[in-house]
C-alpha cells in the first residue's frame, strides 16, 4: 500500500490514519490482487494476511507465524511473498499501534493501561471485516 505521508509523520500526529483505514486499504488490496476468490475465502486470506501484519508490528519473528500453517503449503507461499513484500505496511501499522499508546499516555493513562487500552481496540477493530466497503464498486 502507498500513503500520502509517512509513519513518522503518524507518530507526530501530523497524519490520521487508524486501524480501520488501514484494515480497509489491506481489503482492498487484497481483494484487487486476488480476483475471483468467493466472499469466505477472501475473509479467511485477509486475516491470515492482517494477522501477520500485525504479528510482525508487534516485534515478532516471521518463522513462528508461519510455523502456525506448516501443513498448509500454498498459504505458506503465499505468506513468503507478502512477508518478502511488506516492510511498509508492517512499519505503517506498527506507527498506528504506537500512535493508539501515545495518545492515551498523552491524556494521563499509565504506559501499562494504555497498551491495554490499545490492545482491546485492536481487538475490536479486528472483528470486524472490512471486506464489504473493499469491494470496488
Amino acid at each position: 500500500m502507498e500513503w500520502e505521508f509517512k509513519p513518522a509523520d503518524l507518530l507526530r500526529g501530523e497524519a490520521e490514519y487508524g486501524l480501520a483505514e488501514f484494515r480497509r486499504d489491506l481489503a482492498q488490496e487484497i481483494h484487487a490482487n486476488l480476483p475471483g476468490l468467493d466472499e469466505p475465502e477472501l475473509d479467511r486470506l485477509f486475516r491470515v494476511l492482517y494477522d501477520l501484519h500485525y504479528w510482525l508490528a508487534t516485534g515478532n519473528e516471521y518463522t513462528a507465524f508461519e510455523a502456525q500453517y506448516a501443513g498448509q503449503s500454498r498459504l505458506v507461499q503465499m505468506l513468503r511473498a507478502v512477508h518478502a513484500q511488506s516492510a511498509a505496511n508492517v512499519e505503517m501499522l506498527g506507527a498506528i499501534l504506537q500512535r493508539l499508546i501515545m495518545d492515551r499516555v498523552a491524556a494521563g493513562v499509565p504506559l501499562e493501561h494504555a497498551v491495554e487500552q490499545a490492545a482491546q481496540l485492536h481487538e475490536l477493530a479486528a472483528a470486524v471485516s472490512p471486506l464489504e466497503r473493499a469491494s470496488p464498486n
